[in-house]
């Protein structure tokens, strides 16, 4: 199915001719725009990041928007989730959108709120606080069971 037109356009490494320092600078310089220096909301909700730990004088939400890895010191560049930097504002701002499945679950003891642009294969998450919402992550979803996993949570999510 096609992509949203809202959906704003990729940011790819041949932008920056394949140097990866120019590159992050770029992909920085988004999320600064889009999270740092002017407000995000979800309906109404303020978006907050994660500030620590800093890598590199980069916050931990900004390294989790584009590199995956359990220990925060070692996590790997995600070309994909790279390239995406610009899409979690505005999946954010655009709910609700028939293109957007949302819904809340339990993930390491915190509840979540799942946005999910299945044709997009793309996946945010939002940790809920007291009154706002923490960024978390984003990522594609390409594998089968993983795509089956997500549709389970959110048809049983309509049920409650």
């Amino acid at each position: 199915m096609p992509l949203p037109n809202w959906l704003p356009p990729l940011v790819l490494l041949e932008e920056s001719n394949g140097d990866w320092n120019n590159y992050l600078t770029i992909l920085y310089e988004i999320f600064k725009t889009d999270f740092i220096d002017t407000q995000c909301n979800y309906r109404g909700i303020k978006i907050a990041i994660k500030k620590h730990p800093q890598i590199d004088d980069k916050e931990a939400t900004f390294w989790h928007l584009i590199s995956e890895g359990e220990n925060e010191e070692t996590r790997t560049p995600d070309i994909r989730r790279c390239e995406r930097i610009r899409w979690p504002k505005s999946v954010i701002e655009k709910v609700p959108d028939e293109k957007i499945k949302v819904w809340h679950n339990i993930r390491s003891g915190e509840t979540r709120l799942c946005l999910w642009m299945e044709d997009a294969e793309y996946l945010i998450i939002l940790a809920e606080r007291n009154n706002y919402l923490l960024l978390w992550t984003a990522y594609t979803v390409t594998e089968n069971h993983r795509k089956r996993k997500l549709q389970r949570e959110y048809e049983s999510s309509l049920k409650s």
